[in-house]
């Protein structure tokens, strides 16, 4: 085990993405294999000693930072054990880098499906919030692909969890773990919307037990090993710039071809649109990519970013057709629309979308104040209201803000950017008015990136007070001591009444 006390060094795991301040703790230890995390969190739990558990830092919602106790760092549990071409998956240690997975899973022929915007991300804290990122609008988030946890639970029991192995239920509120762990679970009556969400605990009747610890953002146990499902390489895959000079344009494009791509998706041999992501880029988001030196056309107000795998050089042209019809159709500046030709220029759109988010963190830093953010998931039917709300909203207020993200999905990011208290406190207030109006919709308040320690008003306007405490009770029977994540997902005073 090693151990860090330095302030200056300790500075370093105070931060993440969130630009949340005030976050201390005694000192950082980083374990270098499972016994001595073991070890150190049964001490840590007869002590009733808090910890916080550190990731990649490339969170936005403050999870990784602590306030008071000690953090522990996964950094060092950073192998790839195994990738097998013959069962489709690897397994790999919680601390491995997404971008490190995905490169070898490539050169084995394989596909890594979640694709967040921050390569630097751990495959760990991709399980712990449930992310997605952009391809999820076709491969559907982190949880469908996890097949296999290893953990350490808050005694230091170390305990394996295979999907299909155990089940929870109104009926059956009890898991058996390995090891001969046992625990009765106060099954919640909360009910979790029906779209895209990593906002708070998964709870549904006859649910798989891996669910329960997929998206629990550090407070129930810490994952030190994945086993996850990979699939085929793609042939190829064709992605797309289209601009438009008219917002609303957009929108309409992107719902048809969210539509046209469900549709689809169940025929067997596609010649057609069947998207693999969707992504929309406001003004604001487009000035951002032309400050970089890239050419984006003058009257573009707007644009839609979309990839879709080919199987086969035969059929490009043909998809290719039904996406530029598709587009003629919808007003778009076609002349301007960019088409990747080659690897390259997939790669070169890719770090055209990957910069807005880079370039919004830098903004925030420099501004010096709190990013204040939507994660807000609607239904179909519901998108266009939502995108409209955000609009008129925003439009009435002169603060900074970048909407981008994940349109196909009815999942946009609304990023304010304030320089000033006064701006700070509006942000505050227009995030809320979202909040309101998305689970007012039947919506998710944290799409992707879960609740941590900056979003719990957010999840009280989704279940209420009753369905928060739910939540803290299911936490309590599993971290009876509750010196795990304290501030991830509720507020620590709520453990107190659980």
């Amino acid at each position: 085990m090693l151990y860090k006390k330095d302030p200056d060094i300790l500075k370093a795991y105070f931060e993440d993405s969130s630009n949340l301040r005030g976050g201390y703790a005694d000192e950082v230890a980083i374990p270098e294999n499972i016994g001595e995390l073991s070890q150190f969190l049964k001490d840590a739990n007869s002590a009733k000693l808090p910890v916080t558990i550190s990731g990649g830092g490339t969170g936005t919602t403050g999870s990784r930072i602590p306030f008071g106790g000690v953090v522990v760092s996964l950094e060092k549990l950073s192998k790839i054990i195994r990738i097998s071409n013959k069962e489709m998956t690897a397994v790999v240690e919680t601390g491995v880098m997404v971008d490190e997975l995905k490169k070898a899973a490539d050169i084995q022929g394989m596909f890594y499906t979640s694709h967040p915007t921050e390569g630097s991300a751990s495959v760990g804290g991709t399980v712990a919030t449930n992310a997605s990122g952009s391809r999820s609008f076709k491969y559907g988030p982190t949880r469908n692909y996890v097949k296999r946890l290893k953990m350490v639970m808050t005694d230091g029991k170390i305990v394996e969890l295979r999907r299909g192995q155990e089940t929870l239920s109104r009926n059956k509120p009890f898991i058996n773990l390995s090891g001969g762990l046992a625990f009765t679970i106060p099954f919640p009556t909360y009910k979790m919307p029906n779209v895209k969400s990593s906002a708070g605990y998964f709870i549904k009747d006859g649910m798989d037990v891996i669910d329960l610890f997929i998206g629990q953002e550090g407070t129930l146990s810490v994952i030190t090993e994945i086993e996850i499902a990979l699939v085929k390489k793609p042939y190829k895959i064709l992605s797309a710039f289209v601009f438009f000079g008219r917002e609303e344009d957009a929108w309409h494009f992107a719902s048809d071809a969210r539509d046209i791509s469900k549709n689809n998706r169940d025929l067997p041999d596609i010649l057609g649109i069947d998207a693999l992501s969707i992504e929309y880029f406001d003004k604001n988001a487009l000035m951002i990519i032309r400050d970089k030196g890239v050419k984006i056309p003058d009257e573009a107000d707007s644009a839609i970013f979309f990839e879709q795998d080919i199987a086969s050089d035969d059929c490009e042209n043909s998809i290719l057709k039904k996406w530029m019809d598709l587009i003629s159709k919808h007003s778009a500046l076609i002349d301007d629309t960019w088409v990747a030709m080659n690897e390259r220029d997939v790669r070169k759109f890719t770090e055209f979308r990957h910069a807005i988010p880079e370039a919004i963190n830098g903004i925030i830093k420099r501004n010096g104040f709190q990013k204040l953010s939507a994660d807000i998931a609607v239904s179909d039917a519901s998108s266009l209201e939502m995108l409209r709300f955000y609009n008129d909203e925003l439009n009435s207020q002169k603060i900074d803000r970048i909407i981008f993200g994940h349109i196909g999905e009815n999942h946009l990011h609304v990023n304010i950017m304030p320089k000033s208290d006064m701006e700070l406190s509006l942000a505050r207030e227009l995030v809320l008015k979202f909040v309101k109006k998305g689970v007012s919709l039947g919506g998710s308040v944290s799409a992707e990136h879960g609740i941590g320690k900056i979003k719990h008003p957010y999840l009280l306007e989704m279940y209420g007070t009753n369905g928060v405490m739910e939540m803290s009770k299911v936490k309590r029977a599993l971290d009876p001591n509750c010196i795990l994540g304290l501030g991830n997902i509720f507020p620590r005073d709520l453990l107190s009444y659980a």
